[in-house]
């Protein structure tokens, strides 16, 4: 029976070396920033505390407390080259701050201010939308439901000016 125990603290030994190895490897990757998988909500949802709809739509969050920088120095800024361009970027930007205050309603179902800043982001998406569809035709499939059908009528992107 001691064998047996030797045998599991042996094998426990080397697993932990191998654990510190790769806490090492990952140390040594990420560099000074080893909190990009350590998520530090403070349960702070004050909207205030909101980055506004493109700086989220950016960093790929909207809670600023959630933010981490990980490699990046500063988040890549979009530069639309055109007209359709920039709508669809307005239409990327409220669709994602409206998915991610619902994501963050999943857990938070009572939170009011949220909820009243949820719906007010999914009415400008839903306008965004409107307004990108006005000028260059249906962005989704479910969006075109008239006659004749007008879903692939529109020019693509690469067939316009």
């Amino acid at each position: 029976m001691n064998n047996y125990f030797n045998m599991i603290k042996s094998q426990n030994e080397k697993s932990n070396k191998s654990d510190i190895k790769l806490k090492n490897k990952l140390k040594k990757q990420a560099g000074d920033n080893m909190t990009f998988n350590m998520p530090g909500y403070n349960n702070d949802s004050n909207p205030s505390n909101l980055y506004d709809v493109y700086n989220g739509f950016i960093r790929g969050n909207m809670f600023k407390q959630l933010y981490n920088r990980y490699k990046l120095d500063r988040p890549y800024d979009v530069k639309p080259m055109n007209r359709q361009a920039e709508i669809l970027t307005k239409v990327d930007a409220y669709c994602f701050a409206a998915h991610d205050l619902n994501l963050y309603l999943d857990t938070h179902p009572n939170d009011r201010d949220m909820i009243k800043l949820f719906k007010e982001l999914s009415e400008d998406s839903k306008q965004a939308v409107r307004e990108y569809e006005k000028d260059y035709g249906p962005l989704f499939v479910d969006s075109s439901t008239s006659y004749p059908w007008q879903w692939n009528t529109s020019p693509w992107p690469w067939e316009n000016d």
